[in-house]
């Protein structure tokens, strides 16, 4: 009975075999294989060392060292610090919406039912605040020495506002009598200096016939002198 043998689809030969055994030999043959080293598969299934072959492809599959291995207690130790929560939201309920959502509508509810308390909350505290900005104040103060130099404060200077008006009556009185006796009022300082500007404003304005003067009197002088010396002569 005719096999082919393919390894890792791969043709490899073709040959006559009865059992497993003569199988396994003829693939030892050409590979040097030790059938340890492989399983057999034919027509999709895994042939049994008791097993009947039946015509067609058998397939040589080569065994694979496996890894070291721990990889289960290495997720067993990362399932340990994972942190178990207890959050359902995510969930559905019967009728198919999240629960996310359901306890959202349920939070909604109670904010508007509670919205006329807190309107009247914030009323009450603009009452109090206004009522606190109105009150007296309650502190007072007290000190016997303090409101006695107080009204003092205030006799005295009614007391010396009235001795300033005094004697400004009597210096006004001593005035008008010495301008009386004396029948000449003094001139302020005002006057003599408004005067004196006056003055110097003429000056400017009349020098040439100043300087003319001096000329004139200047030859009236030395006319009597020339006459004198005529006369001697």
């Amino acid at each position: 009975m005719g096999i082919n043998i393919f390894i890792n689809n791969k043709y490899l030969v073709t040959g006559d075999c009865g059992n497993y055994a003569e199988l396994c030999s003829r693939i030892g043959d050409n590979t040097n294989l030790k059938p340890e080293d492989y399983y057999l598969v034919s027509n999709g299934k895994r042939l049994d060392l008791e097993g009947k072959l039946c015509g067609g492809d058998v397939h040589c599959i080569l065994r694979q060292v496996g890894g070291k291995g721990g990889f289960g207690s290495m997720l067993r130790a990362i399932g340990a610090q994972i942190e178990k929560t207890t959050n359902r939201e995510a969930c559905r309920d019967l009728s198919g919406r999240r629960l996310r959502d359901i306890n959202e509508e349920k939070r909604v509810r109670a904010w508007l039912d509670k919205q006329g308390e807190r309107e009247r909350e914030a009323e009450e505290r603009k009452k109090r605040k206004i009522e606190k900005l109105l009150a007296v104040p309650k502190h007072d103060f007290k000190d016997d020495k303090y409101e006695e130099a107080r009204a003092n404060l205030t006799e005295k200077v009614n007391d010396a506002f009235e001795e300033g008006l005094k004697q400004a009556e009597e210096i006004k009185e001593k005035a008008a009598q010495e301008a009386s006796t004396s029948g000449t009022k003094r001139k302020s300082p005002a006057e003599d200096k408004t005067k004196a500007k006056k003055k110097k404003k003429g000056t400017l304005w009349i020098g040439d016939d100043i300087s003319g003067s001096d000329s004139d009197s200047d030859d009236s002088e030395e006319e009597p002198e020339a006459q004198k010396k005529a006369i001697k002569n």
